[in-house]
Protein backbone atom coordinates (compact mmCIF):
# COMPACT_ATOMS: atom_id res chain seq x y z
CA UNK A 1 0.00 0.00 0.00
CA UNK A 2 1.55 3.44 -1.21
CA UNK A 3 1.85 5.95 1.62
CA UNK A 4 1.82 10.06 1.48
CA UNK A 5 3.65 11.86 4.02
CA UNK A 6 4.46 15.35 4.43
CA UNK A 7 7.69 17.40 5.71
CA UNK A 8 7.00 20.24 7.82
CA UNK A 9 10.46 22.31 7.83
CA UNK A 10 12.63 20.01 5.72
CA UNK A 11 11.87 17.63 9.10
CA UNK A 12 9.30 14.57 9.22
CA UNK A 13 5.70 15.68 9.25
CA UNK A 14 2.35 14.50 10.95
CA UNK A 15 2.31 11.37 9.58
CA UNK A 16 0.80 10.04 6.34
CA UNK A 17 -2.46 11.56 4.79
CA UNK A 18 -5.30 8.65 5.14
CA UNK A 19 -7.19 7.72 2.42
CA UNK A 20 -5.29 9.88 -0.70
CA UNK A 21 -6.21 9.01 -3.85
CA UNK A 22 -3.35 7.04 -5.93
CA UNK A 23 -3.60 5.89 -9.91
CA UNK A 24 -1.22 3.12 -11.22
CA UNK A 25 -0.17 3.08 -14.81
CA UNK A 26 2.54 1.47 -17.22
CA UNK A 27 5.48 2.84 -18.50
CA UNK A 28 3.85 2.89 -22.18
CA UNK A 29 0.66 4.41 -21.08
CA UNK A 30 -0.32 7.61 -23.37
CA UNK A 31 0.05 10.01 -20.37
CA UNK A 32 4.01 9.79 -20.80
CA UNK A 33 3.85 10.75 -24.44
CA UNK A 34 5.70 14.38 -24.69
CA UNK A 35 7.26 14.13 -20.83
CA UNK A 36 10.26 14.63 -20.03
CA UNK A 37 12.99 11.39 -20.73
CA UNK A 38 13.15 9.63 -17.41
CA UNK A 39 9.80 10.36 -15.91
CA UNK A 40 8.17 7.62 -13.87
CA UNK A 41 5.08 9.49 -12.36
CA UNK A 42 3.02 12.38 -12.77
CA UNK A 43 1.67 14.65 -10.02
CA UNK A 44 -1.89 15.88 -10.35
CA UNK A 45 -1.73 19.52 -9.48
CA UNK A 46 -4.44 20.61 -11.47
CA UNK A 47 -8.18 21.91 -10.69
CA UNK A 48 -10.22 18.91 -9.68
CA UNK A 49 -11.20 16.94 -6.85
CA UNK A 50 -8.81 14.54 -7.19
CA UNK A 51 -5.37 16.58 -7.34
CA UNK A 52 -3.05 16.63 -4.83
CA UNK A 53 -3.80 20.52 -3.20
CA UNK A 54 -7.57 19.56 -3.35
CA UNK A 55 -6.91 16.54 -1.52
CA UNK A 56 -4.76 17.67 1.08
CA UNK A 57 -7.05 20.84 1.80
CA UNK A 58 -10.04 18.63 2.88
CA UNK A 59 -7.56 16.76 4.53
CA UNK A 60 -5.93 19.42 6.92
CA UNK A 61 -9.23 21.78 6.70
CA UNK A 62 -6.68 24.23 5.02
CA UNK A 63 -7.52 26.72 2.13
CA UNK A 64 -6.06 25.18 -1.88
CA UNK A 65 -2.83 27.24 -1.77
CA UNK A 66 0.47 25.81 -3.18
CA UNK A 67 3.60 26.59 -4.37
CA UNK A 68 5.64 24.99 -7.07
CA UNK A 69 9.41 26.24 -8.51
CA UNK A 70 11.10 24.00 -11.20
CA UNK A 71 14.98 23.40 -10.95
CA UNK A 72 16.69 24.00 -14.18
CA UNK A 73 18.94 20.84 -13.59
CA UNK A 74 18.01 17.33 -13.24
CA UNK A 75 20.77 17.30 -10.75
CA UNK A 76 18.92 19.46 -8.44
CA UNK A 77 15.94 19.57 -6.33
CA UNK A 78 13.12 21.84 -6.88
CA UNK A 79 10.50 22.36 -4.50
CA UNK A 80 6.10 22.20 -4.28
CA UNK A 81 4.68 23.31 -0.90
CA UNK A 82 0.90 23.10 0.00
CA UNK A 83 -1.23 24.60 2.12
CA UNK A 84 1.41 27.47 2.32
CA UNK A 85 0.48 30.75 1.81
CA UNK A 86 4.27 31.65 2.41
CA UNK A 87 6.85 33.28 2.94
CA UNK A 88 8.84 31.54 0.55
CA UNK A 89 12.69 32.12 2.05
CA UNK A 90 15.74 31.41 -0.20
CA UNK A 91 19.08 30.75 0.17
CA UNK A 92 21.77 32.88 0.21
CA UNK A 93 20.43 35.49 2.55
CA UNK A 94 17.45 34.28 3.41
CA UNK A 95 15.50 36.03 0.05
CA UNK A 96 11.71 36.39 1.20
CA UNK A 97 10.30 35.88 -2.79
CA UNK A 98 6.85 35.84 -0.82
CA UNK A 99 7.55 40.48 -1.07
CA UNK A 100 7.97 39.84 -4.87
CA UNK A 101 5.49 37.70 -6.06
CA UNK A 102 3.16 39.66 -8.90
CA UNK A 103 -0.46 38.12 -9.57
CA UNK A 104 -2.66 37.74 -12.11
CA UNK A 105 -6.20 36.20 -12.21
CA UNK A 106 -6.60 32.93 -13.52
CA UNK A 107 -9.44 32.14 -16.07
CA UNK A 108 -11.87 29.55 -15.23
CA UNK A 109 -11.06 26.58 -17.83
CA UNK A 110 -13.05 26.19 -20.77
CA UNK A 111 -16.21 23.08 -20.94
CA UNK A 112 -14.88 20.86 -23.14
CA UNK A 113 -11.38 21.15 -24.40
CA UNK A 114 -9.09 19.68 -21.95
CA UNK A 115 -11.67 17.09 -20.71
CA UNK A 116 -11.08 14.44 -22.84
CA UNK A 117 -13.51 12.14 -21.09
CA UNK A 118 -16.13 14.40 -20.15
CA UNK A 119 -16.44 16.90 -22.40
CA UNK A 120 -18.94 18.60 -20.19
CA UNK A 121 -16.58 19.18 -17.57
CA UNK A 122 -14.71 22.72 -16.96
CA UNK A 123 -10.68 22.15 -17.89
CA UNK A 124 -8.77 21.35 -14.93
CA UNK A 125 -5.67 23.34 -16.23
CA UNK A 126 -4.60 26.97 -15.83
CA UNK A 127 -5.86 29.59 -17.82
CA UNK A 128 -3.97 32.99 -17.60
CA UNK A 129 -5.35 36.37 -19.21
CA UNK A 130 -2.33 36.92 -21.43
CA UNK A 131 -3.36 40.23 -23.44
CA UNK A 132 -0.04 40.69 -25.39
CA UNK A 133 3.70 39.70 -26.28
CA UNK A 134 6.52 42.08 -26.06
CA UNK A 135 9.98 41.67 -27.26
CA UNK A 136 12.66 43.96 -25.89
CA UNK A 137 9.36 45.97 -23.97
CA UNK A 138 8.04 46.55 -28.49
CA UNK A 139 4.40 44.86 -28.34
CA UNK A 140 4.31 41.79 -31.24
CA UNK A 141 1.49 42.47 -33.96
CA UNK A 142 -0.69 39.66 -33.29
CA UNK A 143 -4.45 38.33 -33.90
CA UNK A 144 -5.77 39.49 -30.17
CA UNK A 145 -8.77 36.77 -30.99
CA UNK A 146 -6.48 33.88 -30.96
CA UNK A 147 -5.84 35.01 -27.06
CA UNK A 148 -9.40 34.93 -26.05
CA UNK A 149 -11.08 31.04 -25.44
CA UNK A 150 -14.23 30.14 -27.80
CA UNK A 151 -17.40 28.91 -27.06
CA UNK A 152 -16.26 25.83 -27.62
CA UNK A 153 -13.23 26.46 -25.73
CA UNK A 154 -10.59 26.75 -28.12
CA UNK A 155 -8.05 29.33 -27.75
CA UNK A 156 -6.13 31.21 -24.96
CA UNK A 157 -3.48 30.73 -22.75
CA UNK A 158 -2.44 27.95 -20.16
CA UNK A 159 0.36 26.33 -18.01
CA UNK A 160 1.70 23.32 -18.56
CA UNK A 161 4.56 21.25 -16.96
CA UNK A 162 4.30 18.57 -18.67
CA UNK A 163 4.96 20.57 -22.55
CA UNK A 164 8.89 20.81 -21.98
CA UNK A 165 8.96 24.39 -24.45
CA UNK A 166 6.20 26.80 -25.28
CA UNK A 167 4.34 26.22 -28.22
CA UNK A 168 2.74 28.72 -30.02
CA UNK A 169 -0.25 28.97 -32.62
CA UNK A 170 1.90 29.32 -36.15
CA UNK A 171 0.71 32.86 -36.57
CA UNK A 172 1.94 33.80 -33.11
CA UNK A 173 5.37 31.83 -32.98
CA UNK A 174 6.24 33.76 -36.94
CA UNK A 175 5.52 37.13 -35.26
CA UNK A 176 7.41 36.47 -31.82
CA UNK A 177 10.57 34.72 -34.31
CA UNK A 178 10.72 37.78 -36.70
CA UNK A 179 10.65 40.20 -33.58
CA UNK A 180 13.08 38.26 -31.92
CA UNK A 181 15.03 38.40 -34.67
CA UNK A 182 14.56 42.00 -35.30
CA UNK A 183 15.45 43.08 -31.47
CA UNK A 184 18.64 40.59 -31.50
CA UNK A 185 20.31 42.60 -34.77
CA UNK A 186 20.16 45.53 -32.69
CA UNK A 187 21.87 44.13 -30.38
CA UNK A 188 24.55 42.84 -32.96
CA UNK A 189 23.58 39.23 -32.59
CA UNK A 190 22.83 37.09 -36.14
CA UNK A 191 21.25 34.01 -36.33
CA UNK A 192 22.55 31.02 -37.72
CA UNK A 193 19.43 28.71 -38.88
CA UNK A 194 19.74 25.33 -38.03
CA UNK A 195 19.95 22.92 -40.46
CA UNK A 196 18.44 19.25 -39.48
CA UNK A 197 19.02 17.21 -38.27
CA UNK A 198 22.05 18.83 -35.95
CA UNK A 199 19.05 19.56 -33.16
CA UNK A 200 17.05 17.13 -31.20
CA UNK A 201 14.20 19.76 -31.17
CA UNK A 202 12.62 21.94 -34.19
CA UNK A 203 14.32 24.99 -32.87
CA UNK A 204 14.16 27.43 -35.65
CA UNK A 205 16.76 29.96 -34.80
CA UNK A 206 20.21 29.88 -33.42
CA UNK A 207 22.93 32.00 -32.39
CA UNK A 208 26.33 30.14 -32.53
CA UNK A 209 27.60 29.99 -28.47
CA UNK A 210 30.75 32.55 -28.88
CA UNK A 211 28.21 35.18 -30.30
CA UNK A 212 26.17 35.04 -26.84
CA UNK A 213 27.27 36.69 -23.75
CA UNK A 214 26.11 35.21 -20.75
CA UNK A 215 24.97 37.15 -17.66
CA UNK A 216 23.57 35.83 -14.42
CA UNK A 217 20.30 35.89 -16.27
CA UNK A 218 21.42 33.46 -18.54
CA UNK A 219 22.10 34.45 -22.30
CA UNK A 220 21.74 38.39 -23.38
CA UNK A 221 19.54 38.18 -25.43
CA UNK A 222 16.30 40.35 -26.04
CA UNK A 223 13.51 39.91 -23.45
CA UNK A 224 9.77 38.22 -23.37
CA UNK A 225 7.47 39.97 -21.43
CA UNK A 226 4.16 38.06 -20.94
CA UNK A 227 1.85 40.83 -20.51
CA UNK A 228 -1.19 39.76 -18.53
CA UNK A 229 -4.25 40.95 -16.99
CA UNK A 230 -5.20 41.09 -13.22
CA UNK A 231 -7.29 41.41 -10.36
CA UNK A 232 -8.01 45.18 -11.18
CA UNK A 233 -8.39 44.88 -14.89
CA UNK A 234 -4.13 46.31 -14.82
CA UNK A 235 -1.61 45.11 -16.60
CA UNK A 236 0.94 42.81 -14.97
CA UNK A 237 4.77 41.40 -16.81
CA UNK A 238 5.85 38.04 -16.38
CA UNK A 239 9.20 38.88 -18.18
CA UNK A 240 11.47 35.91 -19.29
CA UNK A 241 15.24 36.28 -19.68
CA UNK A 242 17.88 34.27 -21.53
CA UNK A 243 18.11 31.37 -18.84
CA UNK A 244 14.11 30.62 -20.04
CA UNK A 245 14.00 31.69 -23.69
CA UNK A 246 16.74 29.99 -24.66
CA UNK A 247 17.91 26.63 -24.86
CA UNK A 248 21.68 25.26 -25.49
CA UNK A 249 22.35 23.39 -28.50
CA UNK A 250 25.38 20.47 -28.74
CA UNK A 251 25.24 18.25 -31.52
CA UNK A 252 27.40 17.25 -34.72
CA UNK A 253 30.03 19.67 -34.42
CA UNK A 254 27.04 22.69 -33.94
CA UNK A 255 27.08 24.49 -30.09
CA UNK A 256 25.18 27.10 -29.73
CA UNK A 257 21.77 28.85 -27.98
CA UNK A 258 18.34 28.47 -29.67
CA UNK A 259 15.09 29.98 -29.14
CA UNK A 260 13.24 27.60 -26.89
CA UNK A 261 9.84 28.10 -28.27
CA UNK A 262 8.22 26.19 -30.79
CA UNK A 263 5.21 25.65 -33.15
CA UNK A 264 2.35 24.28 -32.30
CA UNK A 265 0.28 24.57 -35.63
CA UNK A 266 -2.34 26.67 -37.57
CA UNK A 267 -5.24 25.18 -35.27
CA UNK A 268 -4.49 24.13 -31.50
CA UNK A 269 -6.77 24.14 -29.17
CA UNK A 270 -4.91 25.99 -26.92
CA UNK A 271 -2.89 29.31 -28.53
CA UNK A 272 -0.47 29.44 -26.06
CA UNK A 273 0.65 26.63 -23.63
CA UNK A 274 3.76 28.08 -21.66
CA UNK A 275 5.97 24.72 -20.98
CA UNK A 276 8.16 23.57 -18.31
CA UNK A 277 11.54 25.43 -19.72
CA UNK A 278 9.64 29.01 -19.12
CA UNK A 279 8.81 27.96 -16.22
CA UNK A 280 12.58 27.18 -14.96
CA UNK A 281 13.73 28.61 -11.57
CA UNK A 282 10.00 31.17 -11.06
CA UNK A 283 8.54 30.31 -7.86
CA UNK A 284 4.57 30.32 -9.00
CA UNK A 285 1.89 30.31 -6.19
CA UNK A 286 -1.57 28.99 -6.90
CA UNK A 287 -4.01 30.75 -4.80
CA UNK A 288 -7.38 28.85 -5.78
CA UNK A 289 -9.06 30.47 -2.82
CA UNK A 290 -8.58 33.87 -4.50
CA UNK A 291 -8.39 32.36 -8.25
CA UNK A 292 -5.10 34.09 -9.23
CA UNK A 293 -1.55 33.36 -9.88
CA UNK A 294 1.36 34.90 -8.62
CA UNK A 295 4.62 34.80 -10.35
CA UNK A 296 8.57 36.03 -9.25
CA UNK A 297 9.76 35.73 -13.01
CA UNK A 298 13.34 34.53 -12.85
CA UNK A 299 14.60 33.70 -9.29
CA UNK A 300 18.02 34.59 -10.60
CA UNK A 301 17.98 38.16 -10.91
CA UNK A 302 17.89 37.65 -6.88
CA UNK A 303 20.85 36.16 -7.29
CA UNK A 304 19.06 32.00 -6.27
CA UNK A 305 17.01 29.55 -7.97
CA UNK A 306 14.37 26.41 -6.93
CA UNK A 307 17.17 24.37 -5.54
CA UNK A 308 17.93 26.85 -2.71
CA UNK A 309 14.44 27.29 -1.08
CA UNK A 310 15.32 27.38 2.47
CA UNK A 311 13.33 24.71 4.73
CA UNK A 312 15.25 25.58 7.86
CA UNK A 313 13.58 29.42 7.83
CA UNK A 314 10.27 29.95 9.74
CA UNK A 315 7.04 32.37 9.64
CA UNK A 316 8.27 35.84 11.06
Amino acid sequence: MDKFALPQNGKPGPGPVSELVFACTDENSRIYKGLARGTTGLAALGRFKHSIPAQLSRSFSSPQVFAACLPSSSTVPGVALFNSQGPYYFSPGKVNISKSLIYSQLISGPVGSDTVLHYYYKSPEYYLGLTSLKVNKRVVPLNQTLLTIDEIGKGGTKLSTSTPYTMLQTSIYNALVDAFVKESAALNLTTNIPVEPFSMEPFSICFNVEKIRITRLGPFVPTIDLVLGNNNNNKVVWRIYGSNSMARVQNLGFDGWCLAFLDGGLNPSTSIVIGGHQLEDNLLEFDLERGRLGFSSSLLAYDTNCASFDFKSTKN
